[in-house]
């Protein structure tokens, strides 16, 4: 049980206890919220029920806060409890029971912060899903670590977690694509042909080209361009999603599944979708056309399903997408992870769910804003190689993973942001990634060194860690468990980077003004229980980092 819910039963039982008294008079008792305050000298923890009781029980809040404190048992984590003006309860925690929180730490290992409020549920993530029409962009990348770290989240918290990648490989835009390979394999073997109005123009069509020539050879020429298209779309189809694989592996993004959207066709799911909405009346032919009657379930209009060609538009097909992962695959929840402009197409498909009988709350959709991408104050428009987009092999190869995936998770993902490239690559304390890098070399060059004298810090008394450094050290690791849990329940991985941050900035703290390894005879003791307190924070970085997907690196140069 975190600390944050041992607050919450007591805080209840007292409320039980000031009822029995007569002290509490009401029918319902508000949910209990207990938040960290901002200001540390008010405490860990507070509470501010008492100010929202207080009209309900007809009770000055300060004086209701104070009856209610008085009837808080401690326990041996809390070592105070005391109201506050206008109606707070504050709450401190023991220094004995931090100090023992070491120890904790330290035997959970890379378990540290895992909780069971998943209870193995299924829950599928899809993200990045880009069409194989191209390599993956920046603004595509974003999505791609949001995904991943929110997956590692809520894998951490007990749900039983699905990464996917939805392979758009159907419709207008492959058609093209395809077509876009077919005259660049044309072309390169000295036959004449031209890119349609629609065709893709990028240098690594004209790669793919080359490489199923070296492959394949010069066969397809002799076929009609139907029967050619179709077999040269299969490889080229083929490569690109190698390509796109290979390309978020390399900044740790990879996926469970890569579900193909023909496959939707060729079980049925999109027959058997449509039939759904066709019983619950929720379809109906228009000017030759098939509508999904989406206003009547809260959308602004309605939307069409099957053009008068008789072709599925997109949004059939997402519609038999979901119907396959909550349906056919039995997926409690849902978390799509779609960018910015796709913002206006949630609650076309929410009213989808609704009509297919899904719950539509077992359904979020997270959207990813917009990246700019910055080089100190001149902003970086396209890429030197094509001209056009910057993907993201080309950004990893100029700031690394490490901090293409930390950039990327600090800031909400809805809130547009900018990405400085010039700041990615500085080594100083003012790139945040090199900060918190630091601070995990900083602390695993600590327990080298202990190795190399042979320290034996097993037997070490973590009640000697009492310094206002220490305990601040102590305080910021506890608060991980709480932030994983929070970063699950919200869905935000942006407070990940932030959490960093601060724990880095504690043990920098501690590291500048607590010796650790001493010399000195006399300080054999301490030094035992800081080696057990570095070793701990370890802990606390490798989980944080890796949930973050980042590296932890032992070595690194000086600030």
């Amino acid at each position: 049980m975190l600390v944050k819910d041992t607050i919450v039963k007591a805080v209840a039982d007292a409320l039980e206890r000031a009822h029995r008294d007569g002290v509490l008079n009401v029918d319902t008792v508000p949910l209990i919220e207990v938040e960290r305050p901002n200001n540390p000298d008010h405490g860990d923890f507070a509470t501010n029920l008492p100010l929202r009781l207080a009209r309900a029980a007809r009770s000055n809040p300060l004086q209701l806060a104070e009856a209610i404190a008085a009837r808080v048992e401690t326990g041996p984590e809390i070592a105070s409890v005391a109201s506050a003006p206008p109606g707070f309860i504050n709450f401190r925690l023991s220094d004995r029971w931090l100090q023992e929180q070491v120890e904790v730490v330290r035997s959970a290992g890379d378990a540290f912060g895992a909780a069971q409020i998943g209870q193995g549920r299924k829950v599928m993530v899809e993200f990045v899903s880009v069409n194989p029409t191209g390599p993956v962009h920046v603004g595509h990348t974003r999505g791609a670590v949001l995904g991943s770290a929110l997956a590692n989240a809520l894998a951490a918290v007990g749900y039983d977690v699905t990464r996917e990648y939805y392979v758009n490989d159907a419709g207008s835009q492959m058609e093209a694509f395809y077509r876009s390979v077919w005259v660049r394999y044309q072309q390169a073997l000295g036959r004449e042909a031209e890119l349609p109005d629609n065709g893709y123009q990028g240098d690594y069509i004209a790669d793919i080209a080359a490489d199923i020539i070296q492959s394949e050879g010069d066969r397809y020429l002799e076929l009609n361009d139907a029967a050619a298209i179709r077999g040269i779309g299969d490889v080229a189809r083929e490569q690109m999603i190698s390509v796109i694989s290979e390309d978020l592996s390399a900044i740790g993004v990879d996926f469970d599944n890569w579900f193909s959207e023909r496959q939707l066709f060729q079980d049925e799911d999109y027959d058997r979708a449509m039939e759904r909405l066709r019983e619950g009346g929720h379809l109906a032919e228009r000017s030759g056309a098939l509508w999904f009657n989406s206003i009547a379930l809260g959308d602004d209009r309605d939307n069409v399903v099957v053009r008068s060609s008789g072709e599925p538009t997109y949004f059939a097909s997402d519609i038999a997408y979901h119907f396959n992962k909550f349906d056919r695959r039995g997926f409690e929840r849902v978390i799509d992870i779609w960018g910015a402009d796709h913002q206006g197409h949630v609650p076309r498909m929410k009213a989808a769910v609704t009509a297919l009988g899904m719950e539509p709350e077992n359904l979020t959709v997270l959207i990813s804003q917009m990246v700019t991408l910055k080089r100190g104050d001149e902003t970086v428009r396209a890429s030197k190689r094509t001209g056009d987009f910057i993907t993201l092999r080309e950004l990893v190869d100029e700031v690394g993973v490490d901090a293409c995936r930390y950039f990327f998770l600090a800031r909400s993902p809805s809130t547009q942001m900018e990405f400085d490239m010039e700041l990615a690559t500085r080594e100083s304390s003012e790139n945040p990634v090199y900060y918190v890098q630091y601070a995990h070399a900083r602390n695993a060059s600590i327990l080298k060194l202990a190795a190399e004298r042979n320290i034996d810090y097993s037997n070490g008394d973590v009640t000697l860690l009492d310094s206002a450094y220490e305990l601040s050290l102590i305080r910021t690791m506890l608060r991980l468990p709480e932030l994983i849990v929070q970063v699950a329940e919200n869905l935000e991985p942006h407070h990940l980077p932030h959490y960093a941050m601060e724990l880095a900035t504690a043990f920098h703290h501690f590291y500048e003004n607590c010796r650790v390894v001493s010399a000195d005879a006399a300080d054999n003791d301490i030094t035992l229980a800081r080696l057990k307190l570095v070793s701990a924070a370890q802990v606390a970085f490798r989980r944080t980092l890796t949930l973050m997907g980042m590296s932890a690196p032992d070595r690194m140069e000086r600030i």
